[in-house]
């Protein structure tokens, strides 16, 4: 054996897990790598990790789970229109619909695509076309093509997708999942049924969290629990990741930690913020809350949807409620168009004086 052989053989005893190179059909070189453990699912996000995986397992949407039962039970499932808020389930309820009514096999008869990325005529044409035209040869019933995100697609799309889903009636059934249905254009409404899915209700999101915790052993108070709940605000995933974060970043978990850890005031920052707009004069309110911004990192629209939500417990004059609601809003679409956040905070501080001023008259 020569001496180059020996060398290859005693690196090759050192890399147990080599990268190798395979030639694909068009003769490009692709990345191959062996001896890569799998993952479990202790690395799997929160999310992922329990999402629920039957209908009986979805919390709240109590009136939808039990209606698209129904639908399987009687062999009547029509095109679906699943759309609210994110994090509420839309995407979990379809896939749980998926499994009950295909199977273990489920994967072999639903194609699921994200319109955010597919989003263009082409797709509809060529994806979504031929996976709809094709019937399988030994199985029957129809095929599922699940549009998540579809509010981002174009108009253009949307259009060619309506006739599709009228000629594949018999092969394939549609189901569009969208958080806003305005974007979804009235012919492709007409032709599924709908079905809202709102923010999930405080007490069983509370119990279901309360269910991750003692399963991950968070050390998590119940202030805390309070605290992310009216975070997340009904967004079940928002919820999961914050609390996920937390858990790896501390050992205790408390609100203060909560609010931390996502940058959000804490409500005795909003408290601090509102008395000193109402009870200081102007340049004094201003760089109090300029300074608070800097020591903890808030920024303004955070402090702006917070100070919105602390005026509906706030006993004043209706008439200067309905005046700072409107000039929050109009601070908020400032933000959003490209307004600089001093002159925005100027303008919040300057709304709350010209309320005073009405409330004294």
């Amino acid at each position: 054996m020569s001496d180059i052989e020996m060398d290859i053989e005693e690196e090759g005893e050192r890399s147990p897990s080599p990268i190798r190179f395979s030639s694909s059909a068009k003769g490009k070189s692709k990345l191959k790598y062996e001896g890569v453990p799998p993952t479990g699912k202790d690395n799997l996000p929160w999310v992922e990790k329990y999402r629920p995986q039957t209908l009986e397992e979805i919390v709240s949407h109590e009136d939808v789970v039990s209606t698209i039962e129904r639908f399987i039970e009687k062999d009547r499932v029509p095109h679906l229109l699943f759309y609210g808020p994110p994090g509420t389930g839309k995407t979990t309820a379809i896939l749980a619909f998926a499994r009950k009514l295909y199977g273990p096999s489920w994967k072999n008869m639903v194609l699921e695509l994200n319109a955010s990325d597919d989003r263009g005529i082409n797709v509809v044409r060529e994806e979504i076309k031929t996976y709809a035209s094709m019937q399988r040869m030994f199985s029957n019933g129809f095929k599922l093509i699940i549009l998540d995100e579809a509010d981002s697609m174009t108009n253009a799309a949307q259009n060619a997708l309506r006739r599709i889903v009228e000629k594949y009636t018999r092969n394939v059934r549609f189901c569009i999942i969208c958080n806003y249905i305005s974007k979804i254009i009235p012919a492709v409404q007409s032709r599924c049924t709908r079905f809202r899915f709102s923010p999930i209700k405080e007490k069983e999101a509370r119990s279901r969290i309360e269910y991750i915790i003692q399963c991950e052993n968070v050390n998590i108070s119940p202030d805390g629990i309070s605290a992310l709940q009216k975070i997340a605000n009904g967004d079940m995933r928002k919820a999961l990741n914050v609390l996920q974060a937390c858990h790896a970043a501390y050992n205790y978990i408390d609100e203060t930690v909560v609010y931390k850890c996502t940058g959000n005031p804490e409500p005795e920052d909003i408290k601090y913020i509102v008395n000193t707009m109402l009870n200081d004069e102007f340049t004094t309110a201003y760089s109090n809350v300029q300074k608070l911004k800097r020591e903890k990192g808030l920024a303004l629209q955070d402090i702006v949807t917070e100070v919105h939500k602390y005026l509906n417990d706030f006993e004043i004059p209706r008439k200067a409620i309905v005046f700072l609601i409107d000039q929050l809003s109009q601070i908020q679409y400032n933000l959003s168009t490209g307004g600089t956040e001093h002159a925005q905070t100027a303008s919040m501080v300057g709304t709350f004086k010209t309320a005073l001023d009405m409330i004294n008259k």
